[in-house]
């Protein structure tokens, strides 16, 4: 966990707009108690804010890492038959002459420069680009992954499970164009790595090298993303194909401590937990220690909420997989120990974003230091 000192919080102040807290008091009240005096302060740094109605630009919630974006959007499962060959750009410069390091740091300077943009953080949907972009890898064709950074093009850019990741895309473009000699696939996972430090969690360990495709038709099909309407047994199917087994897929669950649902995007509505701009073992906390009940959507659906505070929500498949007595377990765990989770996280975030990524062996690996630590 990072330590911050009082002068780097006042530098953090400077940063982050005041936003108001309207949830409810209890919860907010048992939140600061199980972050800890440093990352409650933090929280009110960056603030949030329930409210239903969704503000200019939002879209920064993670969708299963991010289920949420096929919600109501009737998802299928991928079947090797659907393998595609990408094509990518050769690697003109070398690794060394691109500083990730600078790159890093303008990253985090852009997290909080717009106050209006949801909760007052870039970094969650920057987590979900990073995670969309990876998400897509099938063990069996090697196809997909964050090799490539396909979500460039039509159609995959247009997949339902997309939805609202352009604003990710356009925001990093801004780097992008003063450090072209960057690949994309890297901007973006770098960018999520950043996200996760600057926010309150682990060190990343990331390394570079991929590449870019060039063609649309390198474009990974539809529907290699979870649906959040279904069940456990569906999850499974999903990050099995990309290798995972079950203790991984809880860990990467607990990203939903970041972010938030939008009905516009997604169908569903609301965060996970009262501080979606801090990464914390809080989600874990949620779903096992909270009363969920059912809400009816205005476009008919459902989704889980906290009987004390109805702006927290659940997906359906979540309450599913915390239900399941092998996935619970691992719930459990992480809900009682927050440091085996960032251990068990960090393992499980490197592993998703070096899916399919062809790597020479001697490439560096970075472990960037939080500018907010």
């Amino acid at each position: 966990m990072n330590s911050i000192s009082s002068s780097l919080l006042k530098n953090i102040s400077s940063r982050t707009a005041s936003r108001p807290i309207v949830a409810s008091t209890s919860a907010l009240s048992a939140n600061v108690s199980r972050v800890g005096a440093v990352r409650a302060s933090l929280m009110h740094q960056r603030g949030y804010t329930s409210s239903a109605t969704p503000k200019k630009g939002s879209s920064g919630r993670l969708a299963f890492l991010t289920l949420a974006t096929l919600g109501g959007i009737g998802g299928y499962y991928y079947t090797s038959a659907q393998a595609i060959k990408t094509k990518t750009i050769p690697v003109t410069t070398t690794k060394k002459d691109i500083d990730y390091e600078r790159i890093y740091k303008e990253i985090a300077e852009m997290l909080d420069e717009n106050p209006d943009y949801d909760d007052g953080s870039y970094g969650p949907v920057l987590v979900r680009l990073a995670w969309h972009a990876s998400g897509t890898y099938d063990k069996e064709t090697k196809t997909g992954g964050s090799n490539g950074a396909t979500m460039r093009f039509e159609p995959e850019s247009a997949h339902a499970a997309n939805n609202g990741l352009a604003i990710a895309r356009d925001l990093l473009e801004k780097i992008h164009q003063k450090y072209p000699e960057i690949s994309y696939g890297d901007l973006w996972t770098l960018a999520g790595v950043c996200a996760i430090q600057e926010l309150g969690g682990p060190t990343i360990p990331w390394r570079p090298g991929r590449q870019d495709a060039f063609e649309a038709k390198s474009c990974t099909p539809d529907g290699r993303l979870p649906d959040a309407t279904k069940k456990e047994d569906h999850i499974r199917d999903i990050f099995y194909r990309m290798g995972f087994n079950d203790q991984e897929i809880v860990a990467l669950t607990g990203a939903h401590a970041l972010g938030r649902c939008h009905p516009e995007r997604s169908g569903f509505d609301g965060p996970w937990q009262e501080a979606p701009t801090i990464f914390s073992n809080e989600y874990f906390k949620a779903i096992s220690g909270r009363k969920w009940i059912k809400k009816t959507l205005p476009h008919g659906g459902w989704q889980w909420v906290d009987e004390n505070n109805t702006d927290v929500m659940m997906l359906p498949a979540e309450i599913s997989m915390y239900n399941d007595k092998e996935f619970k377990k691992y719930f459990d765990l992480y809900a009682k120990d927050e440091q085996k989770f960032f251990e068990d996280f960090t393992a499980a975030f490197v592993k998703l974003l070096e899916l399919g990524v062809p790597f020479k062996g001697d490439e560096k690996v970075y472990r960037f230091k939080a500018t907010t630590a």
